[in-house]
């Protein structure tokens, strides 16, 4: 366990580690799961699946203890060494505050997951002081053979380095900055506002998405942050995919990225748009709570240290 400078770095993997499958949110069923069990298989590692990993009651994964109940025993299994969310949806913070992360504190492994996993990652990188990982989930593994989404997730989780390099989009705002990586879907982010989970953004890089919002929601949800201080006094702002977004009969005439540029064009850090992660096909890993540098010049670069 490593402590890069407030955070806690969890164990990297190696091969023949277990890794444990389970469903906080939204139902799943096995057969959709089943290529990403072969893919984590090829990498060395044995799956470990939850006990009601398949379960269902309404559109959850089971009723809510019985996801607690799943999530609970990996995060008390000294075995396992990654606890990997199988996908989104909605129902993680149901969940939440009946965990006990007694046994995880002392022994952290990676939360791995994106979308709704939000929860677990603002909750643990702020109330613990403990990295996780924002990364691909089972659900979007179609095949035991490589994208460059589930390259990056092993490559973070195996300790081989991330770093990326993409075109700059145009309404990014040049510069460069060092801080802790935060963040995760906005509407997450947003609905835990006022809550012992609620993201630290003061000197920290913030990285944002998110899914199937009408315009005015991202407006709304962008004016609560500023609002609240939580873009004031960040190092820097990544926007990732803003995906399949939703207007109103009359326009609310500005893109996603348009609304959070003008959220944020008072303050004088580097932001870029279009971050290749998020609810994408080509959804790059990145480490949240770890150190990260930003530069935003003729391209943008990310670098984890």
């Amino acid at each position: 366990m490593l402590n890069f400078g407030d955070m806690i770095q969890p164990p990297y993997l190696k091969k023949g580690d277990k890794i444990g499958i389970v469903s906080p949110s939204r139902s799943i069923t096995f057969e959709e799961i089943h290529p990403a069990i072969r893919y984590f298989q090829r990498q060395g590692l044995e799956i470990i699946l939850g006990s009601y990993v398949f379960s269902k009651y309404n559109q959850f994964a089971g009723t809510d203890d019985q996801r607690r109940r799943d999530f609970q025993q990996m995060l008390d299994n000294p075995a396992i060494r990654a606890i990997i969310c199988s996908r989104g949806g909605y129902g993680a913070v149901r969940i939440l505050d009946q965990l006990d992360f007694t046994c995880f504190c002392k022994q952290p492994k990676w939360i791995v997951g994106y979308s709704d996993v939000t929860v677990f990652h603002a909750h643990i990188n702020r109330q613990f002081g403990i990295e996780t990982l924002h990364a691909t989930m089972p659900i979007n593994i179609t095949s035991d053979f490589s994208s460059e989404a589930q390259e990056t997730m092993m490559n973070a989780l195996f300790g081989n380095g991330i770093s990326y390099e993409y075109k700059k989009s145009s309404l990014s705002r040049e510069g460069e900055a060092e801080g802790i990586l935060v963040g995760g879907n906005l509407s997450l982010l947003y609905s835990l506002s006022g809550t012992k989970s609620e993201i630290e953004t003061a000197g920290r890089i913030l990285f944002l998405e998110d899914l199937d919002e009408y315009l005015y929601h991202i407006d709304r949800m962008m004016q609560n942050l500023k609002r609240t201080g939580k873009l004031s006094k960040l190092k820097g702002l990544i926007v990732g995919g803003m995906t399949k977004m939703n207007d109103n009969a009359i326009p609310f005439g500005w893109s996603a990225n348009e609304i959070i540029f003008d959220a944020v064009k008072e303050f004088k850090y580097p932001v870029c748009f279009d971050f290749p992660a998020g609810h994408l096909d080509h959804n790059l890993a990145l480490l949240l709570g770890r150190k990260a540098k930003l530069s935003v010049g003729q391209a943008v670069k990310l670098k984890f240290f």
